[in-house]
């Protein structure tokens, strides 16, 4: 196979993989990332083909398939590969941008479903900050923001809830 088609490949698979999310076929949504992402491996690495950057938006895509699925360990894993690769880069497209986000809003997503609130709560922050910094649109913009804004009240109410450190009731002093 010549590289264009190799590449044009790849991103068909992860084309399949957003409408299949879009559909809520989530496993199937799953299958063709990790398709896209095993295609891309076939493109010469002295190619001019940014390897990273596409394994960056097929673990955003599958991130967000994996959560869908209650796979959160799994989910989480594929956000941070995905970041790892954002963080570093930041938004240089359009199109990166929207992962980058998607990335940050499944990541918040795992950490809450794992009882790591705390993480969760700066994650939701963060993600809700980059939508409203980010002048472009995006398909999941309001689904995003409501869900987070649910989750950051009840993680908030959460926290008020919390005892600090070392606290002891007016009677434990006495008994």
């Amino acid at each position: 196979m010549k590289p264009l088609r190799e590449v044009a490949a790849a991103y068909a698979a992860l084309g399949n993989a957003e409408r299949q999310l879009e559909l809520g076929a989530f496993e199937d949504a799953a299958v063709s990332c990790r398709s896209a992402m095993e295609i891309s491996r076939t493109v010469a690495e002295e190619e001019v083909f940014d390897h990273a950057g596409f394994d960056a938006f097929s673990h955003a895509w599958l991130s967000r398939a994996l959560g869908q699925l209650g796979r959160f360990e799994e989910s989480l894993a594929s956000a941070e590969l995905s970041l790892d690769y954002f963080n570093r880069r930041g938004e240089l497209q359009e199109a990166g941008g929207k992962m980058w986000i998607t990335a940050v809003m499944q990541r918040a997503l795992a950490f809450d479903a794992l009882g790591r609130q705390e993480e969760a709560l700066v994650e939701l922050k963060k993600g809700v900050e980059m939508i409203h910094e980010r002048k472009g649109d995006m398909a999941e913009k309001e689904s995003y923001l409501r869900e987070a804004a649910l989750r950051i009240a009840r993680l908030e109410d959460f926290q008020k809830q919390q005892k600090p450190s070392g606290y002891k009731a007016w009677w434990e002093f006495w008994s």
